[in-house]
């Protein structure tokens, strides 16, 4: 079986788009929307590991990893939503599993909400929470910030865009055994990337996270309406998304299957061969190959 991640281009739009993609042609298939700061280079271990049964699917998208960024883009969770829908359809895509991780889980979650009926189920990662008051500690730093002016919120946030602010992103509150785990590629690769453009999107989108409060009800509505097959794994060492930040999903997901697991943000790191093992009996099951 073919198992090797092959790196496309499209273009969704008129934006010219980086994607990586293995697995059978014909077989069922898994989107995968990447978080912040990084691109669909999070996915690289993960992908090879399930394309003997399913055809996976990671694009970058505008204005991070080798997509292009393009003047006239929304740079917002809306605009991004709206992006990987176009993308679904460039490529032909009817119905899919989502795997939601970080700020892939906003905008994956838009998508399911414009289009319920294509998604078969969801795997949710350490994913951005539709739930106030299960946030993690970190979050408290960045709500400090919607007090201040526009210009001040953006100036303080600017702070956040660095190296070594994406060090500390990837690092994430692990514990040095597992730190050691996580290549610094994560964050000289994608720091590499960031033009003064592109450090302007990432202010702005961090910036939106206050206007995204205003959608949680939308999202969690979702959840309880359409009652996805769900697997939600998860690592508890994570300062923006903790243990109670999974277990708050089943609040409107009581069906979903929770494993928590002793890692952080970036469990592909570190757990690989849990999250495949626990992806492939969950998959085996609602999205059969």
């Amino acid at each position: 079986m073919d198992t090797l991640v092959r790196h496309r281009r499209v273009s969704v739009g008129g934006t010219d788009t980086f994607y990586r993609e293995t697995g059978p042609r014909d077989a069922p298939v898994i989107l995968l929307p990447h978080g912040y700061p990084c691109s669909s280079y999070e996915f690289r271990n993960l992908m090879p590991c399930l394309a003997d049964r399913w055809r996976l699917v990671a694009p970058d998208f505008p204005g991070a990893g080798y997509s292009a960024t393009p003047d006239d883009f929304d740079y917002s969770f809306d605009g991004y939503a709206a992006f990987l829908e176009t993308f679904v359809g460039t490529l032909g895509i009817d119905r899919f599993v989502l795997y939601l991780h970080d700020f892939g889980s906003p905008i994956g979650a838009r998508l399911a909400i414009r289009q319920p009926d294509r998604i078969v189920a969801l795997i949710i990662q350490n994913g951005d929470i539709p739930y106030e008051d299960a946030l993690g500690p970190k979050y408290a730093d960045i709500e400090k910030t919607w007090t201040l002016p526009t210009a001040e919120m953006k100036k303080a946030l600017a702070g956040a865009v660095t190296e070594e602010a994406f060090r500390e992103e990837f690092l994430n509150d692990l514990k040095p055994e597992l730190a050691a785990a996580i290549p610094p590629d994560l964050w000289k690769l994608h720091w590499s990337l960031v033009t003064p453009r592109r450090k302007e999107i990432a202010i702005d989108l961090i910036a939106w996270l206050k206007q995204n409060r205003a959608w949680f009800p939308d999202h969690r509505k979702y959840l309880r309406e359409h009652q996805p097959p769900t697997l939600i794994v998860w690592g508890r060492n994570d300062h923006y998304m903790p243990e109670r930040s999974a277990r708050a999903y089943l609040r409107d997901l009581p069906e979903a299957k929770l494993h928590l697991l002793d890692g952080g943000h970036w469990l592909l790191e570190t757990h690989l061969e849990d999250v495949v093992h626990l992806a492939r009996d969950f998959l085996g099951r609602v999205h059969p190959g």
